[in-house]
This record gives C-alpha cells, sequence and structure tokens, in this order.
C-alpha cells in the first residue's frame, strides 16, 4: 500500500475523535473522583458534539481504585441515542460484569512489546491475545462492539525501540479476532513523524486506514505533529483526552494523552470537520481540571482562556 501518493481530496475529511478523558485520562488520579462528577463531564462531553467516550473500565479496583464505580458509571450514563460509550475489560469476566452492567461496546488492550505486556499484566503478547478470543466470542453473541488497542506501538519504556512489524503483528491479531478498529497507542509519547510514518506504512499494508485510530501521548510535545502525519497516512479516527489528563502507570515518565481541544483546534485549522464544538470543550476542559485542582494540559485551553479575559 502507497498511503503517501494517495491524494488527499480523495480521503474522508471527516474526522472522527473518540474520547478517553473519563477512563484514560481519569484512571491514574491519585484523588478520588465522585461518580457524579464522572457523570457530568461525561454529559458535559455530550454537549461539546462528542459521539465516542470512554467511560470507564472493568479492572480490579486494587490496580484501578478510581475505576471501581465502573458499574455505577454505566448504569447512569444518559440516553444519548448516536453516542457510544466503550468500557475498557481485561478478559472475559470483566466482560461479563461490564455486561450485567448494562454496556454495549467493549474494549481490549495488548501491547507490542514483549516486556511492556509482561510487566502491565503479567503474561506474553500472545497469551494476552488469546485471552481476548473468548470475550470476542462472547461479544459477538450479545451483539457488542469491540475495540482494540494497542500500546508501545513506537517504544517501550523498559525495551526501547519497538519493531513496526511487531506492531503490525498484533494489529492484525485483534483484527483477526473481531475487533472493528484498532488504535495505536504511543504509550510513552516519545514517537516524531519519523518514527509513526514507519510504523504506519507498515500497519496499512495490512490493515486499510479505516481500521486503524491514533492514540498519541503528548510527553515530549509531539501529539500534534504526530496526528498531523497520521492524517497525510488516511487515518480518520483519534483518541484524545480532554484537558489532556492521562498517563500510564507502567510507562515511568509518560504524561497525559493528547488533549482533545488542541486536537480540534488542529482539525478546524487544517478544515476537516469533526462536528465538536471548540468553545464548549474548552469550557468542559476547565471544568474538569477545577475538580482537580489544577489547570488542564492543554495549551489551546489555556490560550482561549487567557483571550476570553483580554477580550472583557
Amino acid at each position: 500500500m502507497d498511503t503517501m501518493n494517495t491524494s488527499q481530496t480523495d480521503l474522508p475529511q471527516h474526522v472522527r475523535v473518540v474520547e478517553v478523558g473519563p477512563r484514560d485520562g481519569l484512571q491514574n488520579e491519585p484523588q478520588w473522583v465522585s461518580t457524579a462528577t464522572k457523570l457530568t463531564l461525561i454529559e458535559r462531553l455530550i454537549n461539546c458534539g462528542i459521539r465516542d467516550i470512554e467511560a470507564t473500565a472493568f479492572v480490579s479496583p486494587k490496580r484501578a481504585p478510581q475505576m471501581a464505580d465502573a458499574a455505577e458509571v454505566v448504569h447512569a450514563l444518559p440516553a444519548a441515542p448516536g453516542v457510544h460509550f466503550p468500557v475498557l475489560v481485561p478478559n472475559l469476566r470483566g466482560f461479563e460484569t461490564a455486561l450485567a452492567a448494562g454496556a454495549r461496546e467493549v474494549a481490549v488492550f495488548a501491547a507490542a512489546s514483549e516486556s511492556f505486556s509482561q510487566r502491565h499484566v503479567s503474561c506474553s503478547i500472545a497469551e494476552s491475545v488469546e485471552r481476548f478470543r473468548p470475550v470476542l466470542q462472547a461479544a459477538h453473541a450479545n451483539d457488542i462492539r469491540v475495540r482494540g488497542y494497542v500500546s508501545c506501538v513506537v517504544s517501550c519504556p523498559y525495551q526501547g525501540d519497538v519493531a513496526p512489524q511487531a506492531v503490525t503483528r498484533v494489529a492484525c491479531e485483534l483484527a483477526d479476532l473481531g475487533c472493528y478498529e484498532i488504535s495505536l497507542g504511543d504509550t510513552l509519547g516519545a514517537g516524531t513523524p519519523a518514527s509513526v510514518a514507519r510504523m504506519l506504512e507498515a500497519v496499512l499494508r495490512e490493515l486499510p486506514a479505516s481500521r486503524i485510530a491514533g492514540h498519541f501521548h503528548d510527553t515530549y510535545g509531539m501529539a500534534i505533529a504526530n496526528i498531523q502525519c497520521a492524517l497525510e497516512f488516511g487515518l480518520r479516527n483519534f483518541d484524545a483526552s480532554v484537558a489532556g489528563l492521562g498517563g500510564c502507570p507502567y510507562a515511568p515518565g509518560a504524561s497525559g494523552n493528547v488533549a482533545t481541544e488542541d486536537v480540534v483546534y488542529l482539525l478546524n485549522g487544517l478544515g476537516y470537520e469533526c462536528g465538536i464544538n471548540l468553545d464548549k470543550l474548552v469550557a468542559t476542559a476547565w471544568f474538569i481540571a477545577g475538580e482537580l485542582g489544577r489547570e488542564p494540559a492543554s495549551k489551546v485551553a489555556r490560550a482561549l482562556k487567557a483571550r476570553s479575559f483580554s477580550n472583557r
């Protein structure tokens, strides 16, 4: 597949943003965020125009105490036609608990790094993927969509650079199991457009861009540049976290996800349509940052607030 020779005018100009703040963004917060605050955040994100919101995770409360109220969050999700609320599940038991709570979409999580897989889920990549087989079978039987994540698609905190072929192999395995979309995560945020391009060139030889999403962290300030690179490869699905919330407890030094506000600002500037109201999104970023007692990590959120004060 020669993605770089594809005319941009032939590619879809709508970009789908998957908001991961309520789960990936909040999961490592040391202070408890109330269920009511999480639900208010989700309602505000819907009001911004976001149609894919990762709501929570059905994981062990010992590993992720912030997600201990997963069932309560899913039970109380607002009735919002056309809005998808994927929830993370680590195995069949997690899936069954999510299903009982009323979840209608789930996500599973693998890694492209053997070292990261061992540290994160205490098993090999092959073993982790095999754990998902009964999850996908049960999901199919219950008409539940499954999204797949692959972490460490550029580098790993334990083994260094990750080969593009390793990323391709895991992404294809998840696709073969039945994941409708594979989100490729630069968990360390160490990727650059060059390393991201090498990875995407390999993956897109085997899978269409329509089944791939980009999930970029901004540890080194490269997330927006990497998203623009991925757009040039034809990707039209990206994960982002309001206010730049998040980080990975298994990736030392990794800061938060790219801020949704920064992504929307980029997309607006490039002429893409995403259906998200930036002003409402910035207000939402300041809301959740205020609940956490700090400013948003998003440069766009801070800049637009400063501009609003200067225009008074």
